[in-house]
């Protein structure tokens, strides 16, 4: 087969530093495998805008999904067409978050109901919901097909999504190459009542599992979480492990390039009033994990890499052409230029505060709007420096220098990046001032 089969399994609200022989073997197998890239970042940390940049491969400000609850818009081509007119079978199960409109009483709101086939982003296989948080809990929920006939699951919500993956691989068209878009809920917290759900027989397990070190010093509810936000990542490598099986038994695994991924971290509290929405690595820092289509070796690759790198990759490992429009990096080019590299990932922030920043191998650099909610604003012609972290000698975040002066020309350098990031990312050249108070966290 000339074309590669491609999975791309999507977890939400990982850590990157939840990849480990202890909660996720068959994850590691998987990086021993390919590559595991230790340096990945999301490019919006929070859910709606992240699943937009990769639907796009531009950014969230770009395809004009800055908040959740903004559709996918007409006017950008989705990704599943470019597979779709390559002569693959594109496949979409889980979570969505693409279809409903923000605003009560506007446009559509399918939060619990069907998503409409003109929404699925031209996905040709659908077992999705669109909020499957509002669909399900940890256990029992339901997702819909692609004619919106509603699909009951009984048991926990990551086995069921991994069996209608599991159902997909035994009944496709097997004459085609096909794309296979897993977007799994888990470890996400219930949004219904905050709280996280692990697998109910694994979750004593992990009640003395070492917490990290970037949580500890701060606030937060993570003493109480994570035992249940570790057994629930436990758990999707369990599936994970399960769709490898199955690959292996349809005698496809090795025409199969697997890429697992997040859409943004968790903070648990500590940096905000919620899990994510900042710039702080607990928050935007994720895994990345390729196996196949050239992808081999066990490395562990240190060069920083981005969300919005995997729309061209996710192309170029199907020998699709890549869009003059798509804002990431391909991927695959690194195989075989080991000088190619980033300077720094671009991050838009979004609805805690109207936010940009910079991740750099060794500073964050942080500013955001004077919008008291990030709900006013998505964009802002004056910004505020915010935060500052010197991540060679304080990885965990704990000195905002911001206001140091000994790091002023390192902020004008860095103010000049981040700038140039968000021109090219379309936005207008802003003003970014000093910071106007201390920041404590």
């Amino acid at each position: 087969m000339s074309q590669k089969n491609i999975i791309f399994y999507f977890s939400d609200q990982q850590r990157w530093d939840t990849i480990n022989e202890t909660v996720t073997p068959n994850l590691c197998e998987l990086a021993k495998e390919g590559v595991m890239f230790e340096n990945n970042f999301t490019c919006q940390p929070v859910c709606g805008p992240a699943r937009a940049c990769l639907q796009t491969g531009v950014y969230a400000t770009q395809c004009g999904c800055y908040w959740n609850g903004v559709p996918l818009p007409k006017d950008r081509t989705p990704l599943a067409r470019y597979f779709n007119e390559a002569g693959y079978d594109t496949a979409y199960i889980g979570k969505w978050h693409l279809a409903s409109d923000r605003f009560p009483g506007v446009g559509l709101h399918c939060e619990k109901t069907a998503v409409p086939k003109e929404r699925q982003g031209e996905y040709r296989y659908w077992r999705a919901a669109d909020v499957l948080e509002f669909t399900s809990h940890g256990y029992d929920g339901y997702v819909f097909d692609e004619n919106g006939t509603r699909l009951d699951f009984t048991g926990y919500r990551a086995d069921g999504i991994n069996d209608f993956a599991l159902e997909y691989l035994e009944n496709r068209n097997s004459d085609k190459p096909f794309f296979l878009f897993i977007s799994q809920l888990e470890p996400h917290h219930q949004n219904d009542h905050h709280t996280y759900e692990g697998f109910r027989e694994t979750v004593d397990t992990f009640k003395d599992y070492p917490l990290p070190s970037d949580l500890t010093f701060l606030e937060g509810d993570y003493k109480e979480m994570y035992p249940d936000y570790i057994s629930a990542i436990n758990r999707l490598d369990y599936n994970v492990g399960r769709l490898v099986e199955k690959l292996k038994e349809l005698g496809i695994y090795d025409e199969t390039v697997i890429l697992y991924t997040s859409d943004h971290g968790s903070h648990f509290k500590t940096r905000n009033a919620e899990y994510k929405r900042s710039c702080h690595e607990s928050s935007v820092h994720t895994p990345l994990i390729i196996k196949g289509g050239g992808f081999t070796g066990g490395k562990k690759e240190q060069r920083l890499t981005s969300l919005i790198d995997l729309p061209p990759t996710l192309l170029s490992l199907a020998s699709i052409p890549v869009p003059d429009t798509y804002m990431g990096e391909d991927l695959t080019k690194q195989l075989t230029d080991s000088e190619r590299k980033r300077d720094c990932v671009f991050i838009q922030i979004s609805e805690s505060q109207c936010g940009r920043a910079i991740r750099t191998e060794k500073y964050k650099y942080s500013v955001r709007s004077a919008a008291v909610s990030g709900f006013a604003v998505h964009s802002a012609k004056v910004y505020f420096e915010d935060y500052l972290y010197d991540l060679e000698n304080d990885p965990d975040e704990k000195e905002n220098l911001v206001k140091n002066p000994k790091y002023k020309q390192q902020r004008k350098v860095l103010r000049k990046m981040l700038i140039e990031q968000m021109v090219k990312a379309g936005e207008k050249a802003p003003v970014i001032l000093p910071a106007v108070k201390k920041r404590e966290k």
